[in-house]
């Protein structure tokens, strides 16, 4: 018989074998931390974008 592996939230185990919800909520809680860091990157980005289009702005205000 052909014996197959899952992915359950990066951990692989046999399927049909039971994860327990321990492990399920750990994995999801790793998975929440990565998209929280990934997302806090990318809000750093957007604002210091925002704050040097704002300087642009204002010394072109300047200008004039």
């Amino acid at each position: 018989m052909f014996s197959s592996w899952c992915n359950t939230w990066g951990k692989t185990s046999y399927c049909g074998e039971s994860v327990s919800r321990k492990s399920q909520l750990e994995a999801k809680l790793r998975f929440l931390r990565s998209t929280r860091d990934d997302l806090e990157t990318r809000l750093a980005a957007t604002n210091a974008a925002i704050e040097q289009i704002e300087r642009q702005v204002s010394r072109e205000e300047r200008m004039v």
